[in-house]
């Protein structure tokens, strides 16, 4: 099976309701290109000032979620919505939540972000946000009808045990909604993308925020879409923009019969 892809780059900000209205325009766009599966990057509803996180999460399903889709189903897609700000009962803590919509605006899949960002690099990135987040516990794997997607987010790149797992529940393609800073980005983003395509014979999406942001610090942006063999169908620049490549599912399954790595693994 052949389909196109996009993925969605955005410079949200503390506007949420512009943030909604952009977020669609481009999926929109994405979809007049022929996108059948559409992603958009990780807090795609708000990245605004620290502390006022909790003023703009919601339960899910909620007022986003029905926006989504309502968005998937217009336009006939699978439709990844990056990730919004979950509000739990019971709970002060959110949790950092990405929803799968089918093309006929059936919510398929919920993921809480498992690792959370808690890091301090001098003089360019500190966050912490077990600060603000519970983090996920589940492993999430569901059926498309563009094949079996595993969902992570951002952070979670650096956890090639959760990617596997992923595979080992059946993912063909990976999707990776995120809001990677400029300084681990420059260094890291594409090798790490790149990686965990290659490493577990996957399509891997991985829509990324863009530009300056109220917290001491800038998203990478470079989106990109990669093939089961590491080679890069689409990347973005630096600024919003949606890429579109044409994905060769059927590639998942020649990569994994010609080089069978994954039946060969010995320590699991």
């Amino acid at each position: 099976m052949t389909f196109r892809a996009a993925v969605v780059q955005m410079a949200s900000g503390p506007d949420r309701r512009a943030n909604l209205e952009r977020a669609a325009a481009l999926v929109r766009q994405a979809a007049a290109a022929g996108a059948r599966l559409v992603a958009l990057p990780e807090m795609f509803t708000w990245r605004g000032a620290p502390g006022d996180e909790a003023a703009q999460a919601e339960p899910i399903p909620g007022p986003t979620t029905d926006a989504m889709a309502a968005l998937a189903r217009g336009c006939g897609a699978v439709l990844c919505a990056g990730s919004m700000l979950e509000a739990v009962a019971g709970t002060a803590r959110l949790h950092n939540t990405a929803c799968l919509f089918g093309p006929d605006g059936a919510l398929l899949a919920t993921y809480r972000k498992i690792h959370l960002f808690d890091v301090e690099l001098p003089g360019r990135v500190a966050a912490r946000e077990s600060d603000v987040y519970a983090p996920g516990d589940r492993v999430v794997v569901v059926d498309t009808p563009l094949g079996r997607v595993g969902l992570a987010i951002c952070y979670d790149l650096r956890f090639p045990e959760l990617f596997r797992r992923l595979v080992a529940d059946g993912a063909e393609i990976l999707l990776v909604p995120s809001a990677f800073t400029a300084p681990t980005g420059e260094a890291h983003w594409e090798l790490l993308c790149r990686a965990r395509a290659v490493e577990n014979q996957c399509v891997l999406l991985a829509p990324n925020q863009t530009g300056p942001t109220q917290r001491g610090y800038a998203h990478w942006g470079h989106s990109v879409i990669v093939d089961p063999w590491g080679v890069v169908l689409a990347r973005a620049g630096g600024g919003e923009e949606v890429v579109v490549a044409e994905v060769d599912r059927a590639a998942v399954d020649r990569v994994r019969r010609e080089m069978p790595c994954l039946t060969h693994a010995r320590l699991v």
